[in-house]
């Protein structure tokens, strides 16, 4: 193997004329620069220098050598200053995958607090609900995967192999159209929807929505459902029926003709950013998990 310090005093040599000049160039001894040559010679296999009496000169084997050191000495040059600019956190890019409730109340706020700390940080974001966000971080095409999963699911997903960041507990709320007969009480018992039209959210929210009502002893007849969150809220604001969202979507849309009621019992989400071992060392992807903490303390 031919080390990176063995080439620079290969070509001191080279510019020099002398072991005792190259080692004054690079500020060690002339034994020393002796040294390190033999040593080179040996990782290569073949003599580099031919030595007659105080002058020396290049053998073939040197001369190419000589040629490529430069070029691979500034590629180590520049690679060692990208590198320190990413441990800096001068430079360096993040991939962030959110959910969209996530990427429209606590994505915002922490990647302007990054860009203001780290202007130099590259951040891109793709939206995907679990599970498919942490399969896509598994796979390696994110570096953090921003989740959340049902307390008391059945179909919870296991993390012990991630870096788990744990952001808040969001909990759900009722949405009912503001004529609705219990649009204006303080809480409101899950059963007591029981005979009403549902709207229902993603995937995940709509199988969480099912398991909750028939805990409590009814299945919900769901007469739309939409990923959209707005298009949720419009539908409730319609009159067309009810829903269950997290509170942190109702935060994201301004629910026109609906209002918010607290659901019992109480049913809530952990809402995680998610990263793998390695990742969580990367200065970048550790002060983006720090920002994303910060922004779920204010929320």
């Amino acid at each position: 193997m031919i080390e990176a310090r063995h080439l620079r005093v290969l070509r001191a040599v080279a510019t020099t004329g002398s072991f005792s000049a190259a080692g004054r160039e690079l500020g060690c001894t002339q034994p020393a620069v002796s040294q390190q040559m033999k040593a080179l010679e040996t990782s290569v296999g073949t003599p580099l220098l031919v030595r007659n009496g105080r002058e020396m000169r290049l053998t073939q084997a040197g001369e190419a050598l000589v040629r490529h050191a430069s070029g691979i000495l500034a590629g180590l040059t520049a690679a060692e200053e990208e590198v320190a600019a990413i441990a800096g956190l001068r430079a360096g890019r993040v991939r962030l995958v959110s959910f969209p409730s996530g990427s429209s109340t606590l994505v915002p706020t922490a990647l302007a607090a990054l860009r203001a700390a780290h202007p130099g940080t590259r951040v891109s974001l793709e939206e995907a609900e679990p599970p498919k966000s942490v399969e896509l971080l598994r796979a390696g095409d994110c570096d953090i995967a921003l989740a959340f999963r049902y307390e008391g699911a059945a179909d919870a997903e296991e993390w012990d192999d991630l870096v788990v960041r744990p952001l808040l507990t969001d909990r759900l709320v009722g949405l009912l159209p503001e004529r609705h007969r219990l649009a204006r009480a303080g809480s409101v018992a899950l059963g007591e929807l029981a005979d009403e039209p549902w709207i229902a959210g993603c995937p995940r929210c709509r199988g969480q929505l099912v398991q909750a009502c028939e805990n409590v002893g009814f299945t919900p007849r769901i007469d739309f459902a939409t990923d959209d969150y707005p298009a949720v809220v419009g539908l409730v604001g319609a009159g067309l029926g009810v829903a269950v969202l997290p509170q942190l979507a109702v935060e994201s849309v301004r629910p026109r003709g609906a209002r918010t009621v607290a659901l019992e019992p109480a049913v809530v989400r952990e809402i995680v950013a998610l990263t793998l071992p390695d990742l969580a060392q990367v200065p970048a992807v550790a002060a983006t998990l720090e920002q994303l903490g910060r922004a779920a303390r204010r929320a």
